[in-house]
């Protein structure tokens, strides 16, 4: 199936009682493991860049390109989207243009109406090119490029509104955070996420942040509406802590790793991209979409 845009598959996960991982990327490597993680488990996935990632690695049309040059040269089968994560409006534009698959406008720093009226405007673009969308009301706790929220829940008259503008799925605050959880974190609001879940039945709903967050806690959230999963600080501290690892033992064995040639960056990095992928492969696993390709 390769790639695709993300609703149907993204609704499907709502309608049977699990969720897909949205996994960001880094770089070429870093999207090589989340696509060997979901080929190996036969699970739907997005691969998401946030604007950050995309202007890190050359920019929106060079992430695009790659992920499909490596979704072909790599022969993988199950649905992949290619995502914007927490996207600007006018770089939900560019995604568009280029031809990304599915698109995140993230408005939730607005006034609401503005926020609604260019989530419709979003919409009605992105739904032209047959590309799905995401759109947040409520702001998600820590930092994402530069839109930093306390992890306030999402009201949900505007949660109501935003499902109005034709989105496909909504992400809303409901005590989560981006980046690592602190040891005072009260855990996920689910009694207000069952509220929200009720006031749009049957609509998926995204669970931003979801790197930390105990797996108890996902399985309950998902059993509640939860259908899109968004996963980037787990894989990250999975990737930093194999690779400082690797130079740990490398400090301790310079000789023979040079002899070895160690130092070749295909090498020095391997164990780092290993652990991406079994990161990937965990979360898959916890969220059920194993085999739901």
């Amino acid at each position: 199936m390769a790639i695709v845009s993300a609703e149907k598959f993204v609704q499907a996960a709502r309608d049977n009682g699990y969720a897909v991982g949205g996994f960001n990327t880094n770089n070429l490597e870093w999207t090589q493991a989340i696509l060997r993680a979901a080929e190996a488990k036969q699970a739907p996935v997005l691969i998401q860049t946030s604007m950050g990632a995309a202007k890190y690695m050359g920019g929106y049309k060079l992430a695009k390109n790659m992920i499909e040059n490596l979704v072909e040269s790599m022969g993988i089968t199950v649905p992949v989207a290619i995502h914007l994560d927490h996207g600007h409006y006018e770089d939900v534009l560019e995604c568009i243009e280029v031809g990304y698959t599915s698109v995140m406008f993230d408005g939730s720093h607005l006034p609401i109406e503005e926020n609604l009226e260019k989530a419709r405007e979003v919409v009605k673009l992105a739904h032209a090119k047959g590309m799905s969308v995401e759109a947040e009301v409520g702001t998600i706790g820590g930092e994402e490029d530069g839109i930093i929220g306390k992890g306030e829940l999402a009201p949900i008259e505007d949660a109501k509104a935003m499902v109005e503008t034709g989105i496909d799925f909504l992400a809303a605050g409901i005590g989560n955070i981006h980046g690592p959880y602190p040891e005072n974190w009260e855990g996920l609001a689910l009694d207000h996420l069952e509220k929200l879940a009720e006031a749009v039945p049957g609509f998926p709903i995204v669970l931003h942040g979801g790197s930390g967050i105990p797996d108890d806690q996902v399985v309950a959230a998902i059993k509640l509406g939860v259908a899109k999963i968004n996963v980037n600080t787990e894989s990250q501290i999975a990737f930093s802590d194999a690779t400082r690892a690797f130079a740990r033992n490398y400090d301790a064995n310079e000789a023979e790793y040079d002899k070895k040639k160690l130092f070749d960056p295909r090498k020095f990095l391997a164990d780092g991209i290993k652990a991406v992928q079994g990161a990937v492969e965990d979360r898959i696993e916890v969220f059920g979409s194993a085999n739901k390709a």
